[in-house]
């Protein structure tokens, strides 16, 4: 079979970074996520949307985006960075992933000959979020890693004009790409599923073993990137008190045990259609499970109205932050994000911008 050429003179075909050639043949291994795919002449890395041309890699998605809203942070989620702001949420083809639940699928799972956007540059995505009145970016809605270059060069300029920077990730990206990047990532949302079991990740994800994610956030927390974690909680196949405990666990004693955490309840999408929605009673069991190994602030997502998407202070349990869905209805913390009762400082950065959107 005849592969199909790739236009290399498409204004959104660039050279890409992090990869390398194997010896003195035309195969390159790409360096961007932990898969490290090795790639042959005229084939494509895992993501689909990285191709390599005579023995150089290319990213076919550069600006080409296929998504571009203005959000409330709150929907990342990012419950405890900048709340209240508007993020102008961005994305392209593509994932290194290959989640069977997936609910962005029509985007993630495009790939090779139906990629498909529309062009943007850098200037153009930072003036379109200063225009809409946003107070950052968010690289979101697909895996950022596999836009990275976009990312990177849109980060920068946005950095430069006041906008704050996040992305919402499987955290897969290597060590050597976030260094890169770190220095203009403010915060960064970082989903796992089904408690990170690794056979969860091999069967249903496409990932061979998820423990280079913690790498990444080891990484993340050492740059100083505002980290919250989600877990997609999946009914019978990904709902395991014990490997949500390992989970809750090692957030608490790598990253803090003021680190928010979020349970996501699953609705059946893409591949899954026959799963049904996740039990809130699951829910609400492993976010009892996730406050005794010890973290402080434990959301329960995807479940409007429940009162673990409200904010309760960790020392005295004062209702501090009152949420419907992803909007802020009630804000009592003091200054300086202090508990209105016993006067203790909550981990959260910012304040929000009182009355732009219901606040009481």
């Amino acid at each position: 079979m005849v592969k199909k050429k790739v236009d290399l003179s498409k204004p959104w075909v660039r050279i890409a970074k992090y990869w390398h050639r194997v010896g003195e043949s035309n195969k390159v291994v790409c360096d961007l996520c932990y898969k490290r795919c090795p790639i042959a002449d005229g084939g494509f890395g895992a993501c689909g949307v990285r191709y390599n041309e005579g023995g150089t890699l290319y990213t076919l998605v550069y600006g080409l985006l296929t998504s571009a809203n203005v959000d409330p942070i709150e929907k990342k989620p990012l419950m405890h960075f900048m709340p209240g702001s508007k993020v102008f949420s961005i994305s392209t083809a593509g994932c290194n992933f290959m989640c069977r639940f997936c609910q962005n699928w029509t985007i993630s799972q495009s790939r090779r000959d139906e990629i498909f956007g529309e062009y943007f540059t850098p200037e153009d995505v930072v003036e379109a979020a200063l225009k809409y009145g946003a107070d950052g970016i968010s690289y979101t809605y697909n895996e950022p890693t596999v836009f990275y270059e976009f990312m990177l060069d849109t980060a920068k300029l946005a950095k430069k004009k006041g906008l704050f920077n996040t992305m919402v990730t499987n955290g897969y990206m290597t060590v050597e790409a976030l260094n890169e990047l770190a220095p203009y990532m403010d915060a960064a949302t970082v989903d796992f599923k089904g408690g990170g079991n690794k056979e969860f990740y091999r069967k249903f994800m496409g990932v061979p073993d998820p423990s280079p994610i913690f790498d990444t956030l080891t990484q993340m927390k050492e740059k100083g990137i505002f980290i919250e974690i989600t877990n997609l909680v999946v009914p019978k196949y990904g709902d395991s008190a014990e490997d949500l405990r390992r989970l809750a666990s090692w957030v608490v004693n790598n990253l803090g045990p003021e680190t928010p955490f979020h349970l996501l309840r699953f609705y059946p999408n893409f591949m899954m259609m026959d799963v049904p929605p996740t039990p809130i009673s699951t829910l609400e069991r492993l976010a009892e499970v996730a406050k005794a190994e010890g973290l402080h602030y434990v959301y329960i997502g995807n479940v409007p109205g429940h009162p673990l998407e409200h904010t309760y202070c960790p020392k005295c349990g004062e209702l501090v932050i009152r949420r419907y869905g992803f909007e802020i209805v009630e804000w009592r913390l003091k200054e300086g994000n202090r508990c209105p009762k016993c006067g203790h400082k909550l981990n959260i950065v910012g304040k929000p911008k009182l009355g732009w959107r219901g606040i009481y």
